[in-house]
């Protein structure tokens, strides 16, 4: 692919949003923030193409676009993108800027897709005369979701000192339509806690809206951008998982959440306000007494308009939700590996296998749950194990090289086994080795080392140099090996003198007392 790549993951929303949600051009270029164009490429060369949806599982990122573009990688080209007007606008209040300065900086931030300089003062021109000091937004009945954290926290106290153990994370949701609203405590707004925020507001509502528009936090956005925001591929997960569309309000642009803005300030001024005055043990506890709170506050009368936020609910918004998933959501992070060269790769402090083939060649993607891990390499699982959370080592004997399987073939047992056949000194010198070592499989290879020494000196001598090495103490292979080379092994075994440990006179001629320091 050349002119506007985009990733497969993108490219699979693309689809799913079109075949699955059925969701407009427009809608899904906002989503996952490619350009209407870009969208209707795409949607058409799988239309014409050979495959279906919903795609089958094992197919990868290679083998999707050859089946999208047989011919070319892609489309030549793109639609055109459209700068921030109110930003220009803005800019050129600055005495120092001009029109042919920003344009000139707007080409090489869209080098492929750029207006010429005549229609970008055309467009300007055309928005500027467009403009109204303010716009009413319009919500369609379960069209979109709106969610952000309030800005106050509550304190959690921990019963023992009476200090304040956390302050809880208010999150807010409000549905466009009907202004019905949801908000929750959590400890934090990490990612985990962001997600599993929305399935309990999901849940709440009894039902899926086509759009959830966040601010642009960390654990919703990794990179905030003007035009093509990245988000965090757990968020996507989600989305994906719900059938839901994510798209981002823009930065520094309140307005595009103004639902959230109104919703977060009624939580605050109706429910933060009345519990100032309580104290919460317990997140749990807290959680209990916003739930009765929010009651009130959906059956609370508009001031201008007719009916309560419960009622609006019940006969715009509720009607309209897609269904929840017959599925619980699991909560998966997403991480890059590389694999390294003993193809293992680690995740979050444990390696795990992949086919040996991909080691030092690719980077990989790592989607960890609570009890499993799955690898992909160009969008195909290539691996999936049991999720550990301890250090260590998770290695399937079929990502194994043929030769390193040979050797995984050894086990303790095996090896105490042959060394008990050459000589006792042989096995209570292998024994010695395995107990030295953490795991057993890291003395595995002075073993065999060891072991494999009965060929060049015979096993009357190898256990001989072993009775030596343990009367010295020495318990490497090298030191047998030095034995061996050496010929000492067929001296007689000299015993080890002990030493003394009495105690020293203190009344001989060579040593001094305290008197001759002062």
């Amino acid at each position: 692919m050349t002119e506007n790549r985009i990733t497969m993951r993108k490219l699979l929303e693309i689809l799913r949003m079109r075949f699955g949600s059925q969701l407009s051009f427009r809608q899904i270029s906002r989503s996952v923030r490619v350009s209407v164009g870009t969208v209707s490429n795409y949607v058409k060369a799988f239309q014409e193409s050979e495959l279906s949806w919903p795609l089958a599982e094992d197919i990868s990122e290679p083998e999707l676009i050859q089946a999208l573009f047989p011919d070319a990688s892609i489309a030549n080209r793109k639609g055109l993108i459209d700068p921030d007007w109110a930003e220009v606008h803005q800019e050129l209040k600055r005495k120092e800027v001009t029109k042919q300065r920003l344009w000139e900086e707007y080409c090489q931030a869209h080098p492929l897709n750029a207006y010429s300089y005549a229609q970008y003062c055309h467009r300007y021109n055309q928005w500027r005369g467009c403009q109204k000091r303010s716009m009413r937004q319009l919500h369609n009945a379960g069209e979109k979701l709106f969610v952000d954290y309030a800005g106050p926290t509550m304190p959690i106290i921990n019963p023992d000192t009476g200090e304040i153990a956390h302050n809880a994370q208010i999150f807010v949701a409000v549905l466009g339509a009907s202004n019905y609203t949801y908000a929750e405590a959590t400890l934090s707004q990490k990612t985990e806690d962001w997600l599993g925020s929305h399935e309990r507001a999901f849940e709440f509502f009894g039902g899926v809206p086509e759009i959830v528009v966040p601010d642009n936090p960390k654990c919703a956005v990794i990179k905030a951008c003007r035009y093509e925001p990245d988000l965090n591929p757990s968020y996507q997960h989600l989305a994906c998982h719900y059938q839901v569309a994510v798209i981002p309000a823009r930065p520094y642009k309140p307005k595009d959440k103004a639902k959230a803005e109104v919703g977060v300030q009624v939580v605050e001024r109706w429910i933060l306000a009345r519990l100032r005055h309580e104290m919460f043990f317990t997140l749990a506890e807290l959680n209990l007494r916003i739930r009765e709170l929010l009651i009130e506050l959906n059956l609370k009368p508009f001031k201008q308009l007719p009916g309560t936020r419960r009622s609006a609910f019940e006969q715009l918004d509720e009607p309209a939700l897609k269904p929840l998933p017959k599925q619980s959501f699991v909560f998966a992070e997403f991480i890059k590996a590389r694999v390294n060269v003993d193809y293992h790769i680690i995740c979050k402090g444990h390696a795990y296998s992949v086919p040996h083939q991909l080691a030092r060649q690719e980077e990989v993607e790592v989607q960890a749950t609570e009890h499993c891990v799955t690898i992909y390499a160009n969008g195909k699982v290539v691996a999936s194990h049991a999720r550990k959370h301890t250090r260590g080592f998770t290695t399937l004997a079929v990502h194994m090289p043929e030769r390193h399987r040979h050797h995984q073939d050894w086990t303790p047992e095996r090896l105490l086994n042959w060394a008990n056949d050459i000589g006792q000194e042989v096995y209570c010198f292998i024994q010695s080795l395995l107990d030295s070592k953490e795991h057993p499989e890291q003395a595995y290879r002075a073993s065999l080392g060891l072991l494999n020494l009965q060929r060049e000196y015979g096993t009357e001598r190898l256990n001989n140099a072993c009775a030596h090495a343990r009367n010295i103490g020495g318990y490497r292979l090298k030191n047998v090996r030095s034995i061996l080379q050496s010929g000492k092994d067929l001296m007689p075994l000299e015993p080890q003198l002990k030493q003394t440990t009495g105690p020293l006179h203190d009344d001989h001629e060579n040593i001094r007392g305290a008197i001759c320091y002062q």
